[in-house]
């Protein structure tokens, strides 16, 4: 394997009736040197649908079951690092917000937490094979996403939860909440109503989800920041190094010292462009509808 690499990608603003629905729309080349494959790993995210034209991925969520050779992935929401592989590939990727997967996927969020599967092959995702079929016109960005929205329109139906989860999605990626409590009071529900919501449309309770984005955050900074000493990234809501360490090998399978020591070709190469142009770098940090109404920035 080598990891010399190229990557060239391009976000794709939703249509204005889904602003809310999806993270990002994205179109992703990776040109790797020799027929090589590189190796990176994928940070707890929301959940996602992925299609290739080239190079098919090898992938592995910590201590679950092996992805390889499909052409259509899906993960769910995770609170755990995906490791992949992969070579010379044309890629598109839609992220779904909680609002998106409960539009789209309609089935309970925490039923799909961590899922990692070929999507043509399951029960559940098989229904959404036709975006395969993406890659069959010409090879055009503007012509392959407007067939993805095709696609993705045949499934978007309405759910009367739609303005509590846009509440509760508000209300997590707050800088400074701390607790739980703190969370309900700013979503305006009971502890035990925003666990229901968090754990059906979120995947997960609400203290999990505020520790992920502390995480994220944390590590979001660091790899934006030149990815020297963590001390510099660490989030404020950390009592100390060893909490964060803590958290780290909980979400990451591995220490941050491991992870620093390892590259990122793909993923700090997609952060520091999906910061740019689409001003967040990671998904889980992106505000619900943040980009109503807005065109990415081309990179420069």
């Amino acid at each position: 394997m080598t990891q010399g690499c190229h990557i060239d990608v391009r976000f794709f603003a939703p249509p204005p009736e889904c602003s809310d629905c999806f993270t990002s729309i994205y179109r992703l080349e990776l040109t790797v040197e020799d027929g090589g494959r590189v190796v990176d790993w994928l940070q707890p995210e929301w959940g996602n649908l992925r299609v290739f034209s080239g190079d098919l991925p090898k992938a592995q969520v910590s201590g679950g079951s092996e992805v390889k050779d499909a052409r259509f992935t899906v993960t769910g929401p995770s609170a755990l690092a995906t490791r992949f592989e992969l070579g010379t590939t044309r890629m598109w990727g839609m992220g779904l917000l909680p609002l998106g997967w409960a539009r789209l996927v309609q089935r309970p969020a925490s039923r799909y937490a961590n899922l990692l599967a070929d999507a043509e092959r399951h029960p559940e995702f098989s229904r959404f094979a036709a975006l395969t079929e993406i890659f069959d016109g010409e090879r055009d960005d503007e012509a392959e996403y407007n067939r993805i929205m095709e696609v993705l329109h045949r499934f978007d139906a309405p759910i009367a939860d739609a303005e509590r989860i846009r509440t509760v999605h508000a209300a997590m990626v707050e800088l400074d909440l701390a607790s739980v409590g703190e969370f309900a009071e700013r979503a305006g529900l009971s502890v035990r109503a925003l666990e229901r919501v968090c754990r059906r449309h979120f995947g997960f309770p609400p203290k999990l989800l505020l520790r992920r984005q502390r995480f994220m955050r944390s590590l979001a900074a660091w790899m934006l920041g030149g990815m020297g000493r963590w001390s510099a990234a660490i989030d404020e809501l950390y009592t100390d190094q060893a909490h964060f360490n803590r958290d780290f090998h909980a979400f990451m399978g591995m220490g941050p010292r491991d992870y620093a020591s390892l590259p990122h070709p793909i993923l700090s190469a997609f952060m520091e462009q999906r910061a740019r142009t689409w001003g967040s770098p990671a998904q889980t940090l992106d505000r619900p509808g943040h980009h109503m109404g807005s065109v990415p920035k081309e990179p420069a």
